[in-house]
């Protein structure tokens, strides 16, 4: 294990955590969905964030992890659970949003914070679990086909 894997901690949560959760869905906005969709507001996390973040903390259906290298946040993952329906009878866990700075990246805290995922997911009662990621961000989707996701449907878009 590197240096860098052995000083971040993999943990859920806590209120004194939202502003690094802010600050990396920031990121992430800026950095993907920013570049990717126009029609996206890239000030979301900053004006809404703190509030949902809180309360997803408390939240039994939520995951909110972040990854913590000596009290700053690096990284998160934000999932959540979806009931079984009567169109789709299965619990199913949706990974929302994952973030890993570019300065800790290739350490494996993606692969750490999905494991951790997956094992709250199982753990939840979840029969699957599904992430979102835009196609032209190829790097994203190879990560998570690496790491047990694979396709399955495909949105199709566009501007009117």
């Amino acid at each position: 294990m590197s240096d860098q894997q052995q000083e971040v901690v993999v943990r859920r949560a806590e209120k004194t955590d939202i502003g690094g959760l802010v600050a990396c869905s920031s990121a992430l906005f800026a950095e993907d969905a920013g570049t990717r969709d126009p029609s996206i507001n890239t000030d979301w996390p900053r004006q809404h964030g703190p509030q949902r973040f809180a309360a997803g903390i408390d939240d039994p259906n939520r995951l909110l992890l972040i990854a913590d290298c000596h009290g700053e946040v690096v990284g998160h993952l934000v999932g959540a659970l979806g009931d079984a329906s009567e169109m789709k009878p299965v619990k199913v866990a949706t990974l929302v949003s994952m973030y890993v700075q570019p300065a800790f990246r290739r350490s494996q805290i993606g692969r750490r914070l999905v494991a951790e995922f997956f094992g709250w997911a199982k753990a939840e009662g979840a029969e699957s679990a599904e992430v979102t990621a835009y196609s032209s961000n190829a790097e994203a989707v190879r990560f998570y086909e690496r790491n047990g996701f694979a396709p399955q449907a495909v949105t199709l878009q566009t501007s009117l």
